[in-house]
C-alpha cells in the first residue's frame, strides 16, 4: 500500500511553502524482461505512459525509493538496482497539472534483476505491461527515450551520465 500524496514528504512540504519552487529528489525504474522489452506503466494521474518512478521519503535512500516504486507501481520486487543517470539543474524545473512548480533531482536505475508477478492496475496506475522500444505506446512521457538513451550510452562508457 502506498502512501497518500498529503502524508508524502513532498505532499507535506507542499502544504508548508505554498507556490514556492521546490525542489523534487525522486528515482525513475528502467526494467526490461527476458526479450528485452521495457515495462512502462500508465500514470493515473496523467494517463501517460512512463517508467516507474516516484519521490524519495525521509528515511530512505535513493536506491530503495526506486526499488519501493517499482513495487507500488508495478508489483515487481526490484532485487538488484544499478545508477545510470542523474538528471538535475534549472532546465528540469516545471509546473505540473496542479500547478505546483518543482525542480527535478531525478536517479535513474537499470533494475538488474527482479522477481514477482506484474500488477495492470495499481493505486497509481491504470496500466502497465512490457514494449518492444519501436512500439511503445502513446501518449508517451518525455523523459522514456531520453533515459533509454542514456541507459545505452552509459552501457557502452560506464561512466554514469550527469545532465
Amino acid at each position: 500500500m502506498s502512501i497518500s500524496w498529503a502524508d508524502s514528504y513532498v505532499g507535506q512540504l507542499r502544504a508548508l511553502a505554498g507556490d514556492r519552487t521546490l525542489m523534487f529528489v525522486g528515482a525513475r525504474a528502467v526494467v526490461n524482461d527476458d526479450a528485452g522489452r521495457i515495462l512502462l506503466i500508465r500514470r493515473s494521474d496523467n494517463g501517460q505512459w512512463a517508467m516507474p518512478a516516484g519521490a524519495m521519503e525521509l528515511g530512505e535512500s535513493i536506491a530503495d525509493c526506486a526499488v519501493r516504486e517499482v513495487r507500488e507501481e508495478t508489483g515487481l520486487r526490484a532485487l538488484r538496482v544499478c545508477a545510470f543517470a542523474l538528471y538535475t539543474g534549472p532546465d528540469r524545473t516545471s509546473t505540473n497539472m496542479y500547478g505546483h512548480t518543482y525542480q527535478v533531482f531525478t536517479t535513474a536505475f537499470k533494475v538488474e534483476e527482479w522477481d514477482g508477478q506484474l500488477e495492470r492496475i495499481t493505486d497509481e496506475t491504470t496500466d502497465a505491461g512490457f514494449f518492444p522500444r519501436d512500439r511503445f505506446p502513446t501518449p508517451l512521457s518525455g523523459s522514456v527515450l531520453e533515459t533509454l538513451a542514456d541507459l545505452d550510452v552509459f552501457e557502452q562508457t560506464n561512466r554514469l551520465i550527469l545532465k
